[in-house]
């Protein structure tokens, strides 16, 4: 498979993820209370499926440094690996969601009962993300195969997502912004990277 072929296939499953992950974010805000089952079952799905789609974005990643920058195969090797650790720690937190209403007898809000997912939503994700973000700008910049402008907002981002590790300090009312599984934390940043990897999604499919 040519580099052509490779940057079409994860720009595109990419851009996939990325509506998918967007459609699941506003199904989290639509009841104040407990979520009904369909809710979280839905929600998850659209996750699910989203998830494993980037999959497939991040692997593409390490061949595409690999074919237009060989030397600095290692940055997009770490890109993949530190991508993939972020998308394993997201399946675990959506299985434990998940899992926690399926065992509930009644009606609960799986991201308040199920505590091991604070910090895998939170501080775990955002040092993941952040590792990926540096190691994907560093390979992209040395491949010359996208816009400057996806090196320098990864590296921005990347900062932006460190300053949220210490939320952990914060307890973890979702209510608060600044909490360990916070709205600023959990949705909007999530919801931020998810419009940064649909942009770049973008401009990997438009790349000549």
């Amino acid at each position: 498979m040519d580099s052509t072929m490779i940057r079409k296939v994860t720009g595109t499953a990419g851009l996939i993820a990325t509506l998918l992950t967007l459609v699941e974010l506003p199904l989290y805000f639509v009841y104040s209370g407990p979520p009904p089952d369909w809710n979280v079952f839905t929600r998850s799905m659209f996750g699910l499926t989203g998830l494993t789609l980037f999959v497939v974005f991040m692997s593409g990643i390490r061949y595409l440094v690999k074919i237009h920058a060989p030397e600095y195969e290692w940055a997009g090797g770490l890109a993949t690996a530190a991508g993939l650790m972020w998308l394993t720690v997201a399946f675990v937190s959506t299985g434990l969601e998940v899992g926690a209403v399926i065992e509930a007898p009644e009606p609960i809000d799986p991201t308040i009962a199920v505590t091991g997912t604070y910090i895998l939503y939170g501080s775990i994700s955002k040092l993941l993300m952040a590792l990926f973000l540096c190691a994907f700008a560093f390979g992209m910049a040395k491949a010359r195969l996208l816009p400057r402008w996806t090196i320098r907002s990864a590296y921005v981002l990347a900062a932006v997502l460190l300053l949220f590790v210490p939320s952990m300090y914060f307890g973890n009312n979702p209510a608060d912004f600044y909490a360990a599984n916070g709205w600023g934390t959990t949705a909007t940043m999530g919801g931020v990277m998810m419009l940064w990897l649909g942009s770049v999604s973008i401009a990997l499919v438009r790349a000549t």
